[in-house]
């Protein structure tokens, strides 16, 4: 049999793989989804087998070679790969179809217009049926000599069956209704793993979709009176959970605890999501497939992370995976991909932490997932501190109320011991240096809060002059993501560590410490927020519970700043909420944990789902997408400003233009997508990557991160 290790599917300058190799890479993984998801093993073979032995075809082959001419309409592997489906048996068909035909392309109505129906309305069938056969006695052998190497049965096809099988995948997909294709789904998991990893593609087959070890949490030495939640049975048969409950109190060991199956664990910011992936990282065996996904996520693993667990973290399979709703939000906007999305995540578990944490927009995100998740017969686990009564409410409804939900709320008893704050309301800012002066001499670490990057900046230049010899660390979103990585775990490591740090410190932050950060320091200077926001912050503050802190009842001070006068500085918060959020805090006097549900409650009386319907491929449970296609990008993403810009620093743009995607996605600072329509750049944007725009080098800080006053708006 014959090889053709000649013939290949990628180009030397791109891993340089045979088609041969590359095939039979597919087809491992194919073969281990068909088993472990209960999918037909033949079509996944064979459907990942056929997908790309197109690339056979001679134009192709000289495309890999730098021969082609920009001038002809493009040429689609896919579309010269149908012709050999007819070598299995006809029931097979029309699903491999399915994984052939569209695993690049959306049929009709494609972004590039290359799909098959688009080409044919372009062209004709005639003319597309020839560019992509001929010289069909020249490579068809070829292909037939590959596919037979691959355990194919094969025989020559000649040209008229060859077209006569091509004519009739026009009118199966020209007869797609309205659905999506789970076939392709794995078609298009099983080759973004396969092209990741290669020659490793049978070792790692064996380790996808594997059922995490979770003794660690179901240990009896996890229980504890100190963690109130650790003493609650979980053993419950109701589908999904619900559980309100303080920081502290056992929310994540509760959580993955109801989890019986493979674990998406959603959280809303970076910072959040990369200290549960190190928490994970520790607490499940060595060996467990934990992934964490958000845009610098490969820059969280260490150096001494293998070239596999970098190239794994965005694909399928994953024992436990850590990530953000809006990676999700492809499940209900259609976007590329979305069906492999569904295939991973179908019938998992998933963990909703923080849900209160979005945006009105954000929240109505959430909400549609979590019905799509439902139609994928997902197991729901929603944890919060701080969730307004009517958006709880709203959630019980969607996930089919109290005969499906087991909803978890701590005692009045049990809350009165998580009493741990002392509230100061402040009309201005005058009495922050006497604040942390105090606090210096106490030897206490503070935390000085902003709601702007801006706003931090200014308040580190003030405190660091006021106090040089003092350690300070300003953290936000608008470093390098690389320096950003690198302040999350000097915050947690150094700064927060009284074993490495024993003296006083101070850290100016904006929201990015506000959930799921494992730090604990003594003093709170924060600006006005949101209440819910504001139970997020004060949760940094005097964090760790343990039977000193419950017996003498060890209260720890917060300093909140007055709202803002006009809206405009209250950005990026409702003015009308922070006011009404201020105006509830009590004044010089404990916090009372019983006391804060009504607060929320107070402060929003009524949840405003906006209404997204417009953006949305779900109508009820009416899927609203021809089979086979998707949309090519979501006015919804954007508008959440989830594929968020980015600027470079101009002294960064040859190493961006020469680096592999880690060492770009190293080199952006991320910003507010508005600012790409600003004219405040000598040197324009980016052609590579994610297209940044180019920022002079005076415009960033080591300290400061970036510091962009044209476009102070958008930071």
């Amino acid at each position: 049999m014959q090889t053709h290790t000649e013939i290949l599917a990628k180009s030397n300058l791109n891993n340089g793989i045979s088609l041969h190799d590359h095939l039979q890479h597919v087809s491992y993984i194919a073969d281990i989804y068909s088993r472990k998801l209960g999918y037909n093993s033949d079509i996944c073979k064979y459907g990942a087998i056929f997908h790309d032995i197109g690339k056979a075809h001679p134009v192709f082959q000289n495309r890999l070679k730098g021969i082609y001419d920009n001038n002809q309409i493009d040429f689609r592997h896919e579309i010269s790969s149908i012709f050999f489906i007819p070598l299995v048996e006809k029931n097979l068909h029309d699903n491999i179809i399915d994984m052939v035909i569209a695993h690049h392309r959306s049929p009709i109505k494609d972004v590039r217009e290359q799909g098959i129906i688009d080409l044919i309305n372009l062209e004709g069938n005639e003319e597309v049926f020839i560019r992509h056969s001929e010289p069909w006695e020249e490579w068809m052998p070829i292909a037939l000599d590959i596919l037979e190497s691959l355990n194919v049965k094969v025989r020559k096809i000649n040209l008229a069956e060859a077209k006569d099988f091509f004519c009739y995948t026009i009118e199966h997909c020209k007869n797609k209704r309205q659905g999506w294709s789970e076939y392709k789904g794995i078609m298009i998991g099983a080759d973004h793993l396969a092209s990741a990893v290669n020659e490793r593609s049978l070792s790692i087959s064996e380790r996808i979709f594997e059922i995490p070890d979770l003794g660690y949490f179901h240990s009896e030495n996890r229980k504890s009176t100190i963690y109130p939640l650790s003493l609650v049975n979980t053993d419950n048969n109701k589908k999904h959970t619900l559980v309100i409950a303080p920081t502290g109190a056992g929310k994540t060991d509760f959580l993955m605890k109801r989890c019986k199956g493979r674990i998406f664990y959603t959280l809303p910011f970076q910072a959040s999501i990369n200290a549960m992936y190190e928490r994970l990282k520790n607490c499940l065996p060595k060996d467990s497939d934990i992934r964490l996904l958000h845009a610098s996520s490969r820059m969280l693993l260490n150096n001494n992370s293998s070239y596999e667990e970098k190239a794994l973290q965005a694909k399928i399979g994953a024992s436990v995976k850590v990530l953000t709703p809006h990676q999700l939000a492809g499940l209900i906007c259609g976007t590329r991909g979305f069906e492999s999305m569904a295939i991973d995540i179908k019938a998992c578990d998933v963990i909703l932490d923080e849900i209160h944490s979005y945006s009105k927009v954000a929240q109505s995100m959430v909400i549609e997932i979590i019905k799509v998740l439902l139609k994928l017969k997902c197991r729901i686990h929603i944890g919060s501190a701080t969730m307004p009564t009517v958006l709880t409410e709203e959630i019980k409804k969607i996930l089919g109320g109290s005969e499906l939900i087991f909803d978890v709320h701590l005692e009045n008893k049990i809350l009165d011991t998580f009493n741990r704050h002392k509230v100061f309301k402040h009309k201005n800012d005058f009495f922050i240096e006497d604040i942390v002066e105090k606090a210096i001499k106490k030897n206490d670490k503070i935390l000085v809060v902003c709601n702007r990057v801006t706003s931090a900046q200014q308040k580190y230049i003030q405190i660091k002059k006021t106090f040089p010899d003092i350690p300070i660390m300003l953290i936000h979103s608008r470093f390098k993501r690389i320096d950003r990585n690198n302040l999350e775990k000097k915050l947690i490591e150094y700064y927060a560590n009284r074993d490495v740090m024993p003296d006083s410190c101070i850290i100016i932050a904006t929201q990015v410490v506000e959930v799921s950060l494992d730090i604990s320091f003594d003093v709170m200077i924060t600006e006005a927020a949101p209440i819910d926001s504001l139970i997020q912050r004060f949760g940094r503050i005097n964090r760790y519970r343990n039977e000193k802190f419950i017996k003498e009842k060890i209260i720890k001070d917060i300093h909140v700043l007055a709202p803002a006068e006009n809206k405009k500085d209250c950005l990026p918060y409702d003015k009308d909420i922070i006011d009404l959020s201020f105006g509830e805090l009590p004044d010089s006097e404990i916090l009372n944990e019983k006391d804060i549900q009504r607060i929320i409650d107070k402060v929003y009386p009524k949840i405003e789902i906006i209404p997204i319907g417009t953006h949305l491929v779900w109508e009820g449970d009416h899927f609203l997408l021809k089979e086979l296609c998707h949309f090519p990008k979501s006015v919804l993403l954007e508008t959440l400003n989830i594929e968020s810009a980015c600027c470079i620093l101009q002294s960064d743009q040859e190493m961006y233009v020469k680096g592999n995607s880690e060492i770009r996605t190293a080199l952006e600072i991320p910003v507010s997508r508005s600012v790409i329509f600003q004219k405040n750049t000598k040197y324009g944007i980016s052609k590579y990557g994610n297209h940044p725009i180019i920022i002079d080098d005076t415009m960033y800080d080591s300290n400061l991160g970036l510091v962009w006053k044209e476009i102070e708006n958008f930071l």
